[in-house]
């Protein structure tokens, strides 16, 4: 009995190391199944992170101008927006000054000086945060971006808005496929996005995502999964950034993209080694039937030694006088030990279902 869980775990590690699945701790591998919410993060889960200048509006400045403006002050961020917009500045060759005062607000935007300018760039609420007010004409021209499935990017320069840069992330082949397995198997499906609701709902309905939760700051994502435990549901986070670590934490299930960052892949207690959602239903199902084997394991294992051992101390003599010899008792129990961990070894053949 103290092999039936044991070995069936190492196997089950075993064949996930094999199908690209690094599993960190047997719990993650017992619960996963158990799920019914997985949440994903979208950047760099969903979609492929490779963010792409799409459009640019300008109001009252040339296109170029406002470009140059925008990517001198993204010129020390790190977010993957910033990074469209400096690379289409680059392809341009368009000359970028160093921003001066730099200043990242998470979950809003920038805010830097450029030359003599003072430049933001970020969503409507950081021009909401910093007074700057939007007319309807450009409201309507980002409504029509975001119903498209493009994040737009508020410029503003002294104060003024001054233009919209909309950026695309595309979503990943392989997600639809996942995702579309996953509500076949059962399981709902939520992203969890910092994203405004009209661009998170275009993404979420091409991926075939089931629910939505837009606006959510980085710091929230695990209040967001705790709401959702809360439905008395046991839930699966997939993440890849920094951000992300904490909402990796929270969920009964962290998993990590191996593609993503040091921090998410520490706090995930799975790793999809490939950085592809498809994967993660091959977890599932390995999860599933590793729980399945060794549920075998301790019911045979108990049923052996629930009839062997009054068998062995001498139940039957008075009855039959029958003893049972130490000797075949002692190769019963090692039998007993043969028998749970060549049930464990039958998963060696194990292989995910071709779909």
């Amino acid at each position: 009995m103290g092999l039936a869980t044991p070995t069936a775990v190492m196997l089950g590690t075993g064949k996930g190391a094999e199908n690209g699945i690094l599993i960190k701790d047997a719990e993650g591998l017992e619960l996963l199944h158990q799920a019914r919410i997985i949440a994903f993060d979208k950047t760099g889960t969903i979609t492929k992170g490779e963010a792409v200048l799409t459009d640019i509006l300008s109001f009252g400045m040339e296109d170029d101008d406002l470009l140059r403006l925008a990517a001198s002050a993204e010129n020390n961020s790190e977010h993957y927006l910033a990074e469209a917009i400096i690379d289409e500045a680059e392809k341009k060759r368009l000359k970028l000054a160093e921003p001066k005062g730099f200043k990242a607000l998470p979950g809003y935007g920038i805010i830097a000086s450029v030359g003599n300018k003072r430049v933001l760039v970020g969503n409507l609420a950081l021009m909401k945060k910093e007074k700057v007010a939007a007319g309807e004409d450009a409201l309507e021209k980002m409504h029509d971006l975001e119903f498209s499935g493009k994040t737009a990017v508020v410029v503003a320069v002294d104060g003024k808005l001054s233009g919209i840069i909309a950026i695309a992330d595309t979503i990943k082949g392989e997600s639809r496929n996942a995702i579309e397995r996953l509500r076949q198997m059962g399981y709902e499906t939520v992203m969890i996005t910092g994203d405004n609701e009209r661009t998170a709902m275009a993404v979420a309905k091409e991926a075939g995502i089931d629910r939505v939760l837009a606006h959510v700051l980085p710091e929230d994502k695990a209040n967001e999964v705790k709401r959702l435990q809360e439905e008395k549901e046991k839930v699966a986070f997939v993440g890849d950034g920094i951000n992300d670590a904490p909402a990796l934490a929270q969920a009964d299930v962290g998993i990590a993209i191996g593609a993503g960052t040091d921090v998410a892949i520490e706090s995930g207690s799975i790793v999809l080694v490939k950085s592809d959602l498809r994967d993660l239903v091959k977890a599932i199902e390995l999860s599933s039937y590793t729980m399945k084997k060794i549920k075998q394991n301790l019911f045979w294992a108990f049923f052996y030694n629930a009839i062997g051992i009054p068998v062995a101390m001498g139940v039957l003599f008075p009855i039959t006088g029958f003893l049972l010899s130490p000797v075949i008792a002692g190769g019963a129990m090692a039998f007993s030990s043969v028998s749970v961990v060549s049930n464990s070894l039958l998963m060696r053949g194990w292989k995910p279902k071709v779909w």
